[in-house]
């Protein structure tokens, strides 16, 4: 297949990260094709544990070119971050390459998501204050700066300019602070140009001409199907599209060469940030599923702040399924419900008022105030970490499998039992 997209089914945090490792093995590239620092992709290999924010997953193979697309919120800052960190850790310097029209993240787009997620107060979205709201509202306002613009001073300071009237306003009158000097963001985006210029390309012809040749590709997609700001719980989503629908349009390809698209689907929910949660648990029942879940218990990647936690959500992974296209799912994490007896699920919802039950995913206003319709399935009761095949899981862990994937309406064809590449069994 010419190119796979790895996306998330729900809220994000579903494991893909550990996905396009694997895949990545038996890849030439792999592609970033939307948002930004925003969310992290934890990767565990022979080098240690790591939490990419901006480097697509596929940096940890020397063979592999690593793009970030037209589509990416690209983090200045960040990527370089990054960069140093591996070399500090002895990884092999990777090949990555960034499409000379992919948008920079600005440091008055980090300052005016801080500002304005504390002057919204309680009713702040839960932004990760990385700038990506603000960064997306310049780029569709056609204030936003592309890479290339670094390379370019008379342009790059006439964008800046026109992008700096306005905010300085704002940050004056608004927000009470000081306005942006327009001079010390060119001197240090100088600094940022030099050390940008030789992982600059036309990464569209050099996808495109990959195609041509049958190269084998991965799109990475950020967050979930979920966080969408059109099919997901909008206006708690993100700013730009999380489905394998925009990765053409993001990462430069045709619509058309995309043959497989991989939902990745944790086998219980989290969820970092605000918006309604169906499925949701609380109190010690929240914090042993927590500690439990990964590699060093469920805490954001970016963040670092505790995943709210709730039981496996059949409507909400099966519409996220729908909406992504899936033709296949990976499901995560199943070794961590081993310590229970009985599993919930859910199943339906009742929407608020009660007496209507629904397996269909509603929009937000009729969303807020559901509650779940729970199942109960029988547990397995013990480590299944070191198994490699599925007739070799307990008959209740594949009975657990075989009901996700009647729920969800796709076939699940790999299945995640811990963090490490080798733990994987494909079906």
């Amino acid at each position: 297949m010419a190119v796979t997209a790895i996306v998330g089914a729900n809220w994000g945090d579903e494991g893909k990260g550990k996905m396009t490792d694997v895949l990545a093995a038996d890849s030439s590239f792999v592609v970033r094709y939307q948002g930004g620092s925003n969310a992290g992709h934890t990767i565990i290999n022979e080098y240690g544990k790591f939490a990419l924010h901006m480097l697509p997953s596929g940096v940890f193979y020397p063979h592999v070119t690593n793009v970030i697309g037209p589509g990416t919120a690209l983090d200045l800052e960040a990527f370089l971050q990054e960069l140093e960190a591996l070399e500090a850790r002895g990884v092999p310097k990777p090949n990555v390459m960034i499409s000379e029209r992919t948008q920079l993240v600005m440091p008055y787009h980090r300052l005016f998501d801080q500002l304005e997620e504390e002057r919204l107060g309680a009713a702040s979205f839960g932004s990760t204050r990385r700038g990506i709201a603000p960064f997306y509202a310049d780029k569709y306002a056609k204030l936003g700066i592309q890479a290339a613009d670094l390379l370019n001073p008379i342009r790059l300071r006439s964008r800046l300019t026109q992008s700096l009237a306005a905010k300085n306003v704002l940050l004056e009158h608004l927000y009470g602070t000081s306005p942006i000097d327009i001079e010390e963001l060119l001197a240090q985006l100088n600094v940022y140009g030099a050390k940008l210029e030789p992982y600059l390309a036309n990464t569209t012809e050099l996808l495109n001409a990959a195609i041509k040749n049958g190269a084998q590709i991965l799109v990475e997609g950020q967050l979930g199907a979920l966080r969408d700001p059109d099919h997901g719980i909008y206006p708690y989503s993100t700013s730009s599209s999380t489905l394998a629908g925009f990765a053409p349009v993001g990462a430069g390809i045709p619509a058309s060469s995309i043959e497989n698209v991989i939902a990745v689907v944790k086998a219980y929910s989290s969820c970092v940030g605000a918006g309604p949660f169906v499925s949701e648990i609380s109190g010690e029942e929240a914090d042993e599923l927590r500690r439990r879940g990964g590699d060093a218990g469920e805490f954001g990647a970016t963040t670092g702040r505790p995943r709210r936690m709730g039981w496996f959500d059949a409507v909400a992974t099966g519409y996220g399924c729908m909406v992504q296209g899936a033709t296949e799912v990976a499901l995560t994490n199943l070794d961590v419900l081993g310590y229970l007896e009985t599993i919930p699920v859910c199943s339906a919802y009742r929407l608020a008022g009660g007496s209507t039950i629904t397996r269909e995913f509603p929009v937000n206003a009729r969303l807020e105030g559901a509650t779940p319709v729970l199942e109960e399935l029988p547990g397995w009761s013990c480590d299944i970490s070191s198994i490699r095949n599925f007739d070799e899981l307990p008959p209740n862990a594949i009975a657990y499998v075989e009901w996700i994937e009647q729920a969800i309406g796709v076939r699940i064809r790999s299945i995640s039992v811990g963090p490490r590449r080798d733990q994987l069994i494909q079906r």
